[in-house]
């Protein structure tokens, strides 16, 4: 199964960062509790349409790196993946 984002709505794939304790130890994200804010674009929409009817094209583009909130998008399983579809403007910004 495949989703293509409609409109200015995209697909993220968050991104899993490992968090190291000071004597080495590997922390994974469920005991932090709080998840991922950054992820790759992996599906992008053509973009919003606009009151009279023009399409916006969109900033982003699929494989960029991007910064969202916490609590942006909506969760979605695709294939066993976790991914979260989100609109374009719930991401605060692309990382270089």
């Amino acid at each position: 199964m495949t989703i293509r984002p409609l409109h200015d709505r995209v697909l993220v794939r968050p991104t899993e960062e490992e968090k190291v304790s000071a004597g080495g130890i590997i922390i994974p994200d469920s005991a932090n509790g709080e998840k991922p804010n950054t992820g790759e674009i992996i599906a992008a929409g053509n973009g919003r349409i606009t009151d009279s009817g023009d399409v916006r094209a969109m900033d982003v583009k699929v494989g960029d790196k991007v910064l969202f909130g916490q609590y942006s998008g909506q969760a979605v399983k695709v294939e066993g993946e976790d991914l979260i579809m989100m609109k374009e403007e719930d991401i605060l910004g692309v990382v270089a």
